[in-house]
């Protein structure tokens, strides 16, 4: 059930658009410029679209494409006159907005920031992308966690980045934290299509939430990118699936935050979110609430290692043309947060 698309909302919906961007070229800060009035032009037919719409998704690398071009020149802040164009589209159009930048970092490599800005123009959620796509990115790790933020009409959103959307961990963190909605907006090409299905689906029903999944579209001439906007209920059905690879094409649906929280409360069979802290409840009371998992124990020590560790060939990016990383991580240097 998704309302027609979100043409008929229910009272207790979030109708979501998810735009299928054209994958641009970025090179000059004029390009960054244009990209910017792009973007906003679409937040304008994402109201036109539809007049029910609560929340457009734009995709990672909407505003940059896919060159993973660090230059200085093209980088934004969020007190920058991109963000501003997006928060005034936002007011504009009475609507939600979720973007991506590429965020100047004075302390190193830039950071792959989503933004989710609300109708009355206020930066609700901000967030950096903890597992950037390596070898691939050059971003530097995310330092900011997973915030989850009440949305429109009172839901609970959370936003992930593309290859965040990989590592359970990070929609289970998401719900562990209260999302009804998990966004992951990505820039995923051809060869990914099959794990990204498989996975927005299994984020979904692993923590009975809702997932909004979009990618950028089309060609930039060296790149393909997919489409695949995709949003799926909490019980891992599919409710929307843009399947044509058409650029620009918006994908709508409604979702119920109410019947998230329905299922996460009634549920015995497979609320899985809630069993994994109560192992076995049926034998002993409450169920098991340790922690038999080493991975996460060893994580926490800082002592995680894979039997294989030492095997491993591909740990750094040298073999995608950047330099061999000197700086050590530190959760503690947040300069452009400040």
């Amino acid at each position: 059930m998704n309302g027609l698309g979100g043409l008929n909302p229910s009272p207790n919906g979030v109708v979501i658009g998810l735009v299928q961007l054209q994958l641009p070229v970025v090179v000059t800060p004029d390009d960054l410029a244009r990209q910017t009035a792009r973007i906003v032009e679409m937040v304008g037919k994402a109201r036109r679209n539809l007049a029910g719409m609560d929340l457009v998704v734009f995709p990672e690398y909407a505003l940059h494409g896919l060159s993973m071009d660090v230059n200085p020149a093209i980088m934004c802040s969020v007190d920058g006159p991109e963000v501003a164009a997006f928060r005034q589209a936002c007011i504009e159009n009475r609507i939600w907005g979720c973007f991506s930048i590429m965020e100047l970092n004075p302390g190193g490599m830039p950071w792959n920031t989503g933004l989710i800005i609300d109708d009355q123009g206020e930066i609700q959620l901000y967030y950096r992308k903890m597992h950037p796509w390596v070898p691939v990115e050059p971003w530097e790790p995310g330092d900011q966690g997973i915030p989850v933020i009440t949305g429109p009409k009172g839901c609970k959103l959370a936003l992930i980045i593309c290859h965040d959307g990989m590592f359970p961990e990070m929609a289970r963190e998401c719900a562990y934290k209260g999302a009804e909605i998990m966004l992951r907006t990505a820039g995923y090409t051809a060869p990914i299509r099959d794990s990204w299905r498989f996975t927005n689906q299994a984020n979904a029903f692993q923590n009975l939430m809702v997932t909004a999944n979009v990618c950028m579209c089309g060609s930039d001439g060296t790149f393909d990118s997919m489409g695949e906007g995709m949003i799926c209920n909490f019980d891992g059905s599919v409710i929307a699936h843009g399947t044509s690879g058409r650029p620009d094409e918006i994908i709508t649906a409604e979702v119920r935050p109410d019947l998230v929280r329905e299922a996460r409360e009634g549920w015995g069979v497979e609320n899985n979110i809630y069993q994994l802290f109560h192992r076995g409840y049926v034998a002993v009371k409450g169920g098991a609430q340790d922690c038999p998992y080493t991975f996460m124990q060893d994580m926490v020590a800082g002592t995680a290692r894979l039997p294989w560790e030492d095997a491993v060939k591909v740990t750094d990016g040298t073999s995608c043309g950047f330099p061999e990383p000197t700086r050590t991580y530190s959760p503690d240097a947040k300069e452009a947060a400040e």
